[in-house]
């Protein structure tokens, strides 16, 4: 007779994993348990003949009633409307929103404190630690996914062109509707702002870090907006060729923002600044990318002498720019 066929034993289970298991569900679970009050679905109703509006989510951040969520979701909405978890639909107000990094604020009336999340430090995230999402996706009010931190650092183009920066990445699930609701630490603190998936990637998703959320947290509160450099030129990124990174004493930079247009009257005209001049840096600190010029127009610039490094015609000249503050609309 031949030899019997041989097969591996299963391992006796010691009962590690499950503890192991129960451990990370019990984690999950009173997370969700704790803060499930303070994540809101919200309407975002359109003007008249201008479609259905949109629905995404939110969170409470006060006792008082004001929300955090993303700027694609209530932008341009003429009524919001805020549905808690028990049931109360509340009118919300937009008190100010930042679609350069995709955030808003909304207040709702509260008669009496109302649960809300406490807002965690982004800068202490490590990849692999657990995240969990909880939102309205597709219409299914306060679905909760979890996963880990997959990345930090990312950045990621907002929708109205400009990027983020500091994004994190998670494997969480996300899907349409979790927009502007809370990615959140084993401990129910809010580390990020779910904000992005890549349609057709699985496991690939984004959330705003909440450093980030509240800087513009205390610029809107302050200052109703969020205040930014401007200097009046149109650019875009070119190779930085490596005669004129010579010239410069720039080999370790291989690109620039060549220049495409200036504005009339805009500080970049008065500067001297002209069609086709290369832009490689700002007060010392490199420009690389269009990316990199909106990086270092910051707030702390406005009404600043600053001075740029350009190449013109092969050589390099300095020009002294004082941005104004960047205005919308």
């Amino acid at each position: 007779m031949g030899d019997r066929p041989s097969f591996i034993e299963p391992r006796p289970s010691t009962g590690d994993d499950a503890e192991l298991l129960d451990a990370y569900s019990e984690t999950v679970a009173g997370t969700v348990e704790r803060v499930r009050d303070a994540v809101v679905a919200i309407a975002a109703h359109a003007p008249p003949g201008k479609g259905h509006g949109g629905t995404g989510s939110g969170f409470l951040f006060t006792p008082d009633g004001y929300l955090l969520t993303n700027s694609h979701v209530v932008h341009g909405a003429a009524r919001l409307e805020v549905l808690r978890p028990d049931g109360t639909r509340s009118e919300a107000q937009l008190l100010g929103e930042d679609p350069d990094t995709d955030l808003a604020v909304l207040r709702i009336g509260a008669s009496r404190a109302l649960p809300h999340l406490e807002l965690g430090d982004s800068a202490r995230l490590r990849v692999g630690q657990i995240a969990i999402a909880i939102g309205n996706p597709l219409g299914f009010n306060h679905t909760v996914t979890s996963g880990i931190v997959s990345a930090l650092g990312r950045s990621l183009r907002s929708k109205a062109g400009r990027m983020i920066d500091n994004v994190i990445q998670t494997d969480a699930a996300l899907n349409p509707g979790n927009s502007g609701g809370p990615l959140l630490d084993s401990r129910g603190r809010v580390i990020g702002v779910n904000t992005a998936i890549i349609p057709g990637a699985q496991a690939i998703c984004f959330a705003v870090a909440v450093n980030s959320a509240q800087w513009v947290l205390t610029q809107l509160f302050t200052h109703g907006r969020v205040r930014r450099a401007f200097i009046g030129l149109s650019g875009s990124t070119v190779p930085l060729s490596r005669r004129a990174a010579r010239v410069l004493a720039l080999e370790a930079q291989d690109s620039c923002v060549r220049v495409s247009d200036v504005q009339p009257n805009s500080p970049a005209a008065t500067a001297g600044l002209k069609s086709d001049d290369m832009i490689v840096g700002i007060d010392g600190a490199p420009a690389r990318t269009v990316d990199d010029l909106h990086r270092l127009l910051d707030e702390s610039r406005i009404g600043k002498l600053c001075v740029l490094r350009i190449v013109r015609g092969g050589q390099a000249l300095y020009l002294h720019v004082t941005p104004l503050e960047a205005r919308r609309g």
